[in-house]
C-alpha cells in the first residue's frame, strides 16, 4: 500500500470518535519510508484525514537538529519552514519525537493519540500504574512487560532529547525497547510494524486505564506476580501471538 494511503486510514482509524483517542487537531502518526518518514501536518485532523495531510521528514537532518546542543526554536523553525516549502505544510511539533522513536526501536508505524481514560490516569496523582506491573495476559502479550512512563516535558525539542536519553536508558536496563511511551499530562506513543498492531495497542492502552481506574474505585490495583508476568512474556505460545501481531494479522 502507497505510505500516504495507508496513514489516512490509519490516522482516520484512530480519529474516528468510536476509539476515543483524538479531537479537533489531537495526535498525530507517521510511518517510515526508507531513510525518511511520512508524518502528519501540523493543524490536520485525524479522523479527517486525506493522503495531502502528511508531510515527508528527512530523519538524518531531524536527528541531526536533535543532537546538536546549540540548536533549539528558531533552528527548529528553519527546518519545519523548509519541509513546508517543499511539501506545502508544516509538520506536527511532534515530528522530532516521531523520530527520535525510529531511531531507537525498530519501529515502522507510530500512532500519538490522546485516550481519554490513559489521559485520566496520566494527569493524575497515579499515572505510574499504567507502567507499575502485569494486569492480565493480554496487556502484556500487546502492550509488552516494560512500557516507559515520561514525565511533562514541554512538547518538541525539548521533549525529543528527553525521550531519547530516557528511551536509551530504558533499554539498557530491560534488553528491549518499549511497545507504548506514556507521556504524563499528554498522551502515549504506541511504536509497532503496522497500523493493525498500533490501533490494538491504542485499544488496549484504553482498557488497561478504565481497569486500573475501577480498581482504584474497589480498594485498589492488584497487579499480576512477578514472575507470573515474566512467565506470560515468555511462553512459546504468546511469542507466536505477539509475532502475529507484529506481522499484522489478527
Amino acid at each position: 500500500m502507497d505510505p500516504r494511503d495507508l496513514l489516512t486510514d490509519l490516522s482516520r482509524r484512530l480519529g474516528a470518535p468510536a476509539m476515543d483517542a483524538a479531537l479537533l487537531g489531537e495526535g498525530n502518526t507517521s510511518v517510515r519510508d526508507g531513510d525518511t518518514m511520512l508524518v502528519k501536518a501540523s493543524g490536520a485532523v485525524l479522523g479527517d484525514a486525506e493522503p495531502g495531510d502528511f508531510v515527508r521528514v528527512d530523519l538524518a537532518e531531524a536527528l541531526a537538529l536533535i543532537s546538536d546542543d546549540a540548536a533549539g526554536d528558531a533552528e527548529v523553525a528553519a527546518v519545519f519552514d523548509a519541509v513546508a516549502a517543499r511539501e506545502g505544510r508544516r509538520p506536527s511539533v511532534e515530528a522530532l519525537l516521531h523520530v527520535v522513536l525510529y531511531e531507537g526501536t525498530d519501529a515502522r508505524v507510530i500512532a500519538h493519540s490522546h485516550p481519554t481514560d490513559v489521559n485520566a490516569l496520566l494527569c493524575s496523582q497515579h499515572s505510574e500504574l499504567l507502567v507499575a506491573g502485569g494486569l492480565f495476559p493480554d496487556q502484556l502479550v500487546v502492550l509488552g512487560a516494560h512500557p516507559l512512563l515520561v514525565p511533562y516535558v514541554d512538547p518538541g525539542l525539548k521533549l525529543a532529547r528527553a525521550v531519547r536519553d530516557l528511551l536509551r536508558a530504558h533499554i539498557d536496563r530491560h534488553g528491549e525497547a518499549p511497545g507504548v511511551v506514556y507521556l504524563q499530562n499528554h498522551g502515549m506513543f504506541a511504536i509497532g510494524s503496522n497500523p493493525s498492531q498500533v490501533l490494538g495497542m491504542t485499544a488496549m492502552a484504553q482498557k488497561c486505564a478504565r481497569a486500573i481506574i475501577g480498581a482504584q474505585a474497589v480498594g485498589g490495583v492488584r497487579f499480576m506476580p512477578e514472575d507470573e508476568a515474566t512467565r506470560i512474556v515468555t511462553r512459546p505460545d504468546e511469542q507466536y501471538r505477539r509475532a502475529l501481531l507484529a506481522e499484522g494479522a489478527r
